[in-house]
């Protein structure tokens, strides 16, 4: 018979109280972080909706714009304390048409993420899609069928190359959602297209809420695309395209074109027309980072130095402030009778 083992000494009194302590502290603290993360999310949630009757009726093509100080959605008004009624939903970029709105919200914690939020005429949510990464463009159609938002997943700028975003579509009608763009096949230069390096943004949608401009940036360059969704397709017009924005009559696009290759201000306010192939620059000379807005057939809408400025399409005239303190501006279209599409 083998002798049996001494017994090993456990663990003293004091050892076994310090560990008890530990563990009591790592699940006090893990409690503690998501109960703050969660009240975090919803004072967020709730900073996100809007005031009772702040809606997108008050008057078709009345000015709307993210406030800067408040982050919330405002009515331009010249006779408001200001110039405008910031009771809105909390958002980082808006966009509104048809009776339709989209609020792109970051999320608080790490790793980024955005709330793209879908709103009614009366801007209560609807739908709410979480995409990774923070916000960067937001588009809806003038029908309020069809929206598309990008976020940055990694970078936070389009002037280099240092960045990846990704482009969601969402279909209000059918509830189809595209979560990347990347998904849809492209022809460059009359081929197809296959890279790991295929990043778009910037969507602009046709009156039919079929077709649609974007840009796709490859190789280290910048393409304007246009797309098809029934034959689930894009194919590059042309280089050097950022952030178009169809006409309402559909033949001209504003866009940014880069005019240089420094960090700041690299690019400029054009106009291109789609019949004609030719091009122009507006009267805003300044450099801009922004999609522009058509807020009628002749002129262009945009942010700019932490205000909303205007322009003429056509080159002439001169840039003027809308509102200051203000970005993402929109114009309510309004609402199709019946649903969207």
């Amino acid at each position: 018979m083998k002798p049996s083992a001494p017994d090993r000494p456990g663990p003293s009194r004091r050892t076994r109280a310090w560990i008890i302590v530990l563990a009591a502290l790592i699940l006090g603290g893990g409690a503690t972080a998501y109960t703050l993360r969660a009240a975090a999310e919803r004072g967020t949630a709730a900073a996100a909706t809007a005031d009772s009757g702040f809606t997108l009726d008050q008057g078709t093509g009345v000015l709307h714009v993210r406030d800067t100080a408040t982050g919330r959605v405002a009515r331009v008004d010249p006779a408001a304390p200001g110039g405008r009624v910031a009771g809105g939903p909390t958002c980082d970029r808006f966009h509104t048409a048809g009776g339709t709105a989209l609020c792109l919200r970051r999320r608080p914690g790490v790793p980024a993420r955005t709330d793209a939020l879908v709103l009614d005429r009366r801007l209560r949510e609807v739908r709410r899609v979480t995409v990774p990464g923070t916000p960067s463009r937001a588009r809806v159609s003038a029908s309020g069928r069809m929206l598309s938002w990008t976020t940055f997943a990694t970078g936070d700028s389009y002037a280099g190359n240092a960045f990846s975003t990704r482009t969601s579509l969402l279909d209000l009608r059918t509830g189809y959602l595209v979560k990347n763009m990347e998904q849809i096949p492209l022809t460059l230069g009359g081929r197809r297209h296959h890279a790991p390096d295929v990043n778009y943004w910037g969507v602009s949608f046709a009156a039919d809420d079929n077709r649609f401009h974007a840009t796709v940036s490859t190789g280290g360059r910048t393409h304007l695309v246009e797309g098809d969704l029934r034959a689930w397709s894009a194919r590059t017009l042309r280089e050097n395209v950022e952030c178009p924005s169809l006409s309402p009559d559909g033949t001209r696009l504003a866009f940014k074109k880069r005019v240089g290759d420094g960090p700041r201000e690299p690019w400029r306010l054009y106009v291109y027309d789609l019949r004609t192939g030719r091009e122009h620059p507006t009267a805003e000379r300044r450099g801009i980072d922004d999609q522009a807005l058509w807020t009628d057939a002749g002129t262009l809408a945009y942010g700019r130095g932490g205000g909303v400025w205007t322009v003429p399409a056509d080159g002439t005239g001169a840039p003027r402030l809308l509102a200051a303190g203000a970005s993402s501006p929109a114009v309510p279209a309004p609402a199709p009778s019946g649903p969207p599409g």
